[in-house]
């Protein structure tokens, strides 16, 4: 089995990098996480890459005067030296430009805390709380041009509890989120998926009575 090279774009401290690091360390699974690449050289998600001893790269956004398109430039240009296969955004706090989605289209996936197409954006567990929601979760899906969109590969749900807090709230939606980013990359890396009409297709007979999901 060839592994897929992947590499893994944060901003922070890479808590979903952890999920998929771990994953990887598997022989079996059909990513290797070849590098992680940061747009902030203070980022702690790069030190816990270095205790895994993954390759660690920093192309800082401040070096490019506010050209988007240059910083990406430069991104694409490591991670096409590293010779990468995939790409998965673990909290890399940049909006994209058409040219880096467009770069690596079908081969970008990224991870959201809630449930597309719902709350898009930031402060998704207070809004989430707002809006009075009774489930809540996290979604992992292919990048397009438009933020937080792209065909959804998986989701996951939490019931959202009477008593929640946006921090209550966020923590079981990050436990879902270290469960599904790997079981995604998984299913991308060994070409199981494919889109069809805006639609990811993973080609799995199982999935295709499942029971309901219901909470009060």
């Amino acid at each position: 089995m060839t592994r897929k090279k992947t590499a893994v774009l944060i901003s922070g401290r890479g808590s979903n990098m952890g999920a998929l690091i771990s994953a990887a360390m598997d022989p079996n699974y059909p990513a290797e996480i070849a590098l992680v690449l940061s747009n902030r050289p203070d980022a702690k998600g790069l030190e816990r890459a270095v205790e895994f001893g993954i390759p660690t790269a920093v192309v800082d956004h401040h070096d490019f005067s506010g050209d988007r398109e240059a910083f990406e430039r430069a991104v694409d240009a490591v991670l096409k030296d590293r010779k990468i296969d995939l790409v998965a955004l673990a909290g890399f706090m940049r909006i994209l430009t058409p040219y880096l989605v467009n770069s690596w289209s079908g081969r970008m996936i990224n991870i959201h805390p809630a449930l597309l197409p719902s709350f898009k954006g930031l402060a998704t567990h207070e809004r989430a709380l707002e809006e009075g929601v009774k489930v809540h979760g996290a979604t992992v899906h292919f990048v397009s041009a438009e933020m937080d969109d792209g065909p959804i590969i998986i989701q996951g749900a939490v019931p959202v509890l009477d008593a929640d807090t946006p921090d209550s709230l966020a923590a079981r939606v990050l436990k879902v989120e270290h469960t599904i980013y790997p079981k995604a990359l998984k299913l991308i890396a060994s070409g199981k998926t494919k889109i069809a009409d805006s639609r990811v297709l993973s080609g799995n007979p199982d999935l295709e009575e499942t029971p309901e999901l219901v909470w009060p």
